[in-house]
């Protein structure tokens, strides 16, 4: 693996030429509670990323540490792009790559509200340049959830500040938890929840969704270590026939 971060111009040159594969984690700029920074999907996207970058022995881009986090802006120190914004972003990233010669870009995305700007922009890179774009949205969180957590979600496959999100925080980035705050709150979802545009600060008043408080690092390193598997079988189906 290579970190563009801290590599040499020379050094990316010579990867393109043996056929590099760029990987690019997408977070948020979002509160996530009184006890996790407001990095916490950019942290976790990233240190998801590098693990998948190191297994497919990709080049690893800095990450993109803004997202669509418009919902979560009634919580301080929520920063959010517009999809517009989003779409361009990642149309001149892959383009950039496009001409540099690399083989392809993987986005591993840490943030839902980005989901539909980087789906349009992979559509219209693969119509634009053929450029293949291939997503990831932590594949099989939901059922690793299931076997390795003791908390429920707060509603199906929502993970924010809750046991999921805290422990990997917890095996990424373990000094930027704030354990000793962590407080659990299972807000009840509008019925009309998913279909209009909703502020989550208008029916939760901490910005955790679920419970927090029995995280560990060691359920960290297993939700990690499943995603990562997932996503690195997923990865080379998409590369096998390019």
């Amino acid at each position: 693996m290579l970190d563009l971060h801290e590599a040499t111009s020379p050094e990316v040159g010579q990867a393109i030429s043996k056929g590099a594969v760029a990987v690019l984690a997408v977070g948020a700029q979002e509160q996530h509670g009184a006890h996790l920074p407001l990095s916490t999907d950019t942290v976790m996207a990233q240190g998801v990323a590098r693990r998948i970058a190191e297994a497919i022995g990709g080049l690893l881009l800095p990450p993109i540490a803004y997202g669509d986090a418009w919902n979560n802006e009634g919580f301080p120190g929520t920063l959010s792009l517009s999809p517009d914004t989003m779409r361009a972003i990642f149309m001149d990233i892959g383009r950039g790559l496009s001409r540099s010669g690399f083989r392809a870009l993987v986005i591993v995305n840490g943030h839902f509200g980005n989901r539909e700007p980087i789906a349009l922009a992979a559509r219209l890179l693969k119509q634009e340049t053929g450029f293949p774009v291939f997503h990831l949205d932590y594949p099989g969180m939901e059922q690793a959830a299931n076997d390795i957590c003791d908390s429920k979600p707060a509603a199906p496959t929502f993970y924010h500040a809750d046991e999921v999100e805290t422990s990997m925080m917890l095996a990424l980035a373990p000094h930027l938890v704030r354990m000793d705050k962590a407080a659990a709150e299972y807000p009840t979802f509008p019925a009309t929840f998913g279909m209009e545009a909703i502020s989550l600060s208008t029916f939760n008043k901490s910005g955790v969704f679920g419970d927090p408080t029995s995280s560990t690092a060691a359920k960290g390193e297993a939700l990690i270590a499943r995603i990562v598997d997932e996503s690195v079988k997923l990865v080379d189906l998409f590369l096998s026939d390019r």
